[in-house]
This record gives structure tokens, C-alpha cells and sequence, in this order.
């Protein structure tokens, strides 16, 4: 009997936390506590695509490269080229400790970090509205500043103390580069590390000649992509609560543990999951099982042995 295949999509959190400086030590420590849970499901006979997210990396990366701009004249590298260096840094970090976490379980498996380029179509909407917050916060002078010398855009923070922060388009991904390799490594039984941070968001021209642009593709989508590209079984996406809930953090909160693609829609539609963090996830998770994926489920990754595998969508029950 063939082996499933899964993608499992590893939140930010799994590398930093909100409440840490981001120094190699605690983002070591954190990725090697999130991927220590992925063993479960190679022992279970799971052949996996990791993906994960950068937006903290990236976001330093930003603010390192205006240091290096304004106390050393050196030249700031673009957006695409950044994801690309987070993907590479992020990648060896999971390679390097996944490595030995496998010869510690007397699991012998490949590791290998794509650099993934993730193909967008030039024309989406979301060139025009751009609402990815990237980088640091700026004061409203240099904010100006910035726009007239960079042609930057800014949106006011207001869930903060305030400032400047710029803002970059977030383009839907539909398809990503080198799939067949993909698909063809992970189910030879080698563990594949790909769409990091969403990955590099690319669009081909009249020409078909590949052009990268500035912006952040979200991650959860751009792992279903990957998904359904590779006819993944299925879709987990990991993260800091262990469960979908209705009413989060409010008295009547509920935890709503199987979903249909029906019950998401409605859900969607009723504003019952933020935007700004659940339902992104949804809407991925529903991208997954509609284009074949037989289930989708948003957990915590320390719930993956105990098989309580927090909530699951599927397109029925």
C-alpha cells in the first residue's frame, strides 16, 4: 500500500516566539521542541513537505539592511532577494536539527532546502492594495522620506504606539516552481523543505520569462498550493492553539473540532474567524480539500502523537 503524503506548514512560532529577541539559541531550542512532534508521523509511515513561515526573520532582515543602509552607505537588498535569504537561512536551520533529531529516533531519511519561487498572475488585485506589513516602524517624517526616495508605501500602526510601518502587496500564489521534483523527492521517501516564508513571489511575462516582484505570499496558502500541486493527502498546518474555536478568548468560546467545507463558508462569512490570524488558515485549509486534499487540520504541534490532532476539514463528513 502506497505511504500518505503530507504537507505540514510550520507556523512562525514554531521558530520564534513573540516574547523572544530572535537570537540562534532560542530559535535552535524552538525548532528543534516543534519538530521533535513531525517524527509521530514519519513513524507512522507518512512521507512529508514541510513548509514554514519568515515573517519575524524576514522583518529583521528588513531592519538590518536599513542599518547597514543608514550607518554604512550599503546597498539595501530587495524584497525577493530577502525571502530568498530567509528561506535559505530558515531552511538550513530545520535541515541541520531535523538531521539529527531523525538519527537520534534511528530514522535514516534526506533532508533538502529548496529555494522556492511561487508563481503569482501579474494582475492580481493585490498589486494595487497593498496591506503585508514588513520591516520596522518608522516616524511619520522618515515614512515620508522614504516614500519620496524609495517610492515606499506606509500605513499607520494603530494596534501599537503608533509610527509608520511599510506596507507590500500579499499576491495569491497558484502555482510553484520546481513541483515534479518536489513530489518526485518526498515520495522516495526524502523530507522536503520548500515555500519557505510563502515563498518568492513571481510572475511570468508575455515572453514566459520568470519576474520577480516585491511582496509576501501567505504562507498557509502557498503550502495548498503545494498540496494540491503534488496530490498531498494531506494538509496540516501547525500552530499556537491547539484547536479552531468559535468565539476565541470569549466567554462562550468553542471548539469546533470537525469542519466542512459547508460549515467554513458560513463561518467565513459570518466573521466568525479574525483576519488577521484564523481565518487565513481556513480559507487554506479549504483550497486544500476542495482540489482533492482528503482532510485539512489546524493543530498544535505537541498534539500530533497523542492523535487528538486538533481540528479537521474535510470536504464532507
Amino acid at each position: 500500500m502506497a505511504k500518505k503524503l503530507a504537507v505540514v506548514a510550520l507556523g512562525g512560532n514554531a521558530l520564534l516566539r513573540g516574547n523572544q529577541k530572535g537570537t540562534i539559541e532560542e530559535q535552535t531550542q524552538n525548532t528543534q521542541d516543534t519538530l521533535k512532534n513531525i517524527i509521530f508521523l514519519i513513524k507512522e509511515g507518512y512521507d512529508i513537505i514541510l513548509a514554514h513561515g519568515n515573517g519575524p526573520q524576514v522583518g529583521n532582515i528588513l531592519m538590518q539592511n536599513a542599518a547597514g543602509n543608514e550607518m554604512y552607505d550599503l546597498p539595501e537588498m530587495t524584497l525577493d532577494y530577502n525571502v530568498a535569504s530567509s528561506q535559505g537561512g530558515i531552511g538550513y536551520m530545520i535541515e541541520h536539527n531535523l538531521r539529527n533529531i531523525l538519527k537520534e529516533n534511528g530514522i535514516n531519511k534526506n533532508v533538502v532546502t529548496l529555494v522556492t519561487s511561487v508563481i503569482v498572475d501579474k494582475n492580481d488585485p493585490a498589486f494595487l492594495n497593498p496591506v503585508k506589513r514588513v520591516g520596522r516602524i518608522y516616524s511619520k517624517e522618515d515614512a515620508d522620506k522614504l516614500t519620496a526616495e524609495k517610492g515606499w508605501i506606509f500605513k499607520e500602526e494603530v494596534k501599537t504606539d503608533g509610527g509608520w510601518r511599510r506596507v507590500v502587496p500579499s499576491p495569491t500564489p497558484i502555482d510553484f516552481s520546481n513541483s515534479d521534483i518536489v513530489e518526485n523527492l518526498a515520495r522516495q521517501g526524502n523530507i522536503v523543505i520548500t515555500v519557505g516564508g510563502g515563498g518568492i513571489p513571481t510572475y511570468l511575462d508575455e515572453n514566459g520569462v520568470a519576474v520577480s516582484v516585491e511582496g509576501v505570499v501567505d504562507k498557509d496558502l502557498a503550502s495548498a498550493v503545494v498540496g494540491n500541486k503534488i496530490n498531498a493527502d494531506e494538509f496540516y498546518i501547525l500552530t499556537d492553539v491547539p484547536y479552531i474555536y468559535k468565539n476565541f478568548k470569549q466567554e462562550d468560546q468553542e471548539i469546533l473540532e470537525f469542519l466542512d467545507y459547508a460549515d467554513c463558508q458560513k463561518y467565513i462569512a459570518d466573521g466568525t474567524f479574525a483576519e488577521g490570524s484564523m481565518a487565513p488558515k481556513i480559507r487554506a485549509c479549504m483550497q486544500f480539500v476542495k482540489n482533492g486534499g482528503e482532510k485539512s487540520i489546524i493543530t498544535e504541534a505537541t498534539l500530533l502523537e497523542d492523535k487528538k490532532y486538533g481540528s479537521k476539514i474535510t470536504m464532507n463528513y
